[in-house]
């Protein structure tokens, strides 16, 4: 199983769930998207040359499951939907369903300049962080993301949620589980759920980042989901 991080994010947001039950049963395969961790990005950052990334790396380890964050779970989408693609199933952690839910990684595309968008994207999750360690965890990677990548990424993401419903691609592309804590999604996205047929399970009382927050209850659904419908011979 590969894990992606979500807007701005690395690897380093899933070290938690590999000392669960889940690593022993599961190769947890931890990757960092070029620009946010150790791969530097070469070229414009976008979501669909993420999403070559992710392919090439899935055809190379042979990973046939994704764990996806946040924006990192349109990526996923793509990278499934190209052809041949060994991607059966994408858990969705809670993945952007509809526009609504770009609501960091949109706010790019109201900046003309990747450094404009930095220092007021930092300034808001300082602010947030004050009393959250768990955002200042996320402050803190963020702060070494490429400002280009950062910004780019952005302002596709706003993109592509104008011209597409997220969701919609998550459910096209591949199997998808949708985990999440209702209290922690826009009503668009809660409206969607209500109206489309994807597995789902709750993670009640969880941050946007249960990986850091709450990896045990996380590794427990995500084995449930994994023993439920064979993904894996465990």
């Amino acid at each position: 199983m590969i894990c992606l991080a979500g807007f701005g994010d690395d690897g380093s947001m899933y070290h938690p769930l590999l000392t669960t039950e889940l690593a022993s049963q599961v190769n947890i395969i931890l990757f960092d998207l070029p620009g946010f961790g150790k791969p530097p990005a070469t070229g414009e950052t976008t979501l669909e040359r993420l999403a070559d990334a992710v392919d090439a790396e899935v055809r190379k380890t042979g990973a046939e499951v994704v764990l996806a964050h946040s924006v990192a779970s349109i990526i996923a989408s793509l990278a499934a939907g190209k052809n041949g693609s060994p991607i059966r199933t994408i858990m969705s952690l809670e993945g952007n369903l509809t526009a609504e839910d770009a609501y960091f990684s949109g706010t790019a595309a109201d900046y003309d300049v990747p450094a404009s968008f930095r220092t007021a994207f930092l300034s808001r999750l300082k602010t947030m962080a004050k009393d959250d360690p768990i955002v200042a965890r996320y402050l803190a990677v963020v702060t070494e993301a490429d400002p280009n990548a950062l910004w780019q990424l952005g302002c596709d993401a706003r993109r592509f949620s104008q011209q597409h419903i997220p969701g919609e691609v998550l459910m096209a592309s591949s199997h998808a589980v949708y985990l999440y804590n209702p209290a922690n999604l826009a009503e668009s996205s809660l409206d969607w759920l209500n109206r489309h047929d994807i597995a789902r399970i709750q993670l009640n009382g969880a941050s946007h980042w249960p990986t850091i927050d709450q990896p045990q209850q996380l590794a427990d659904a995500l084995l449930k989901a994994i023993n439920e419908s064979g993904f894996f011979n465990i």
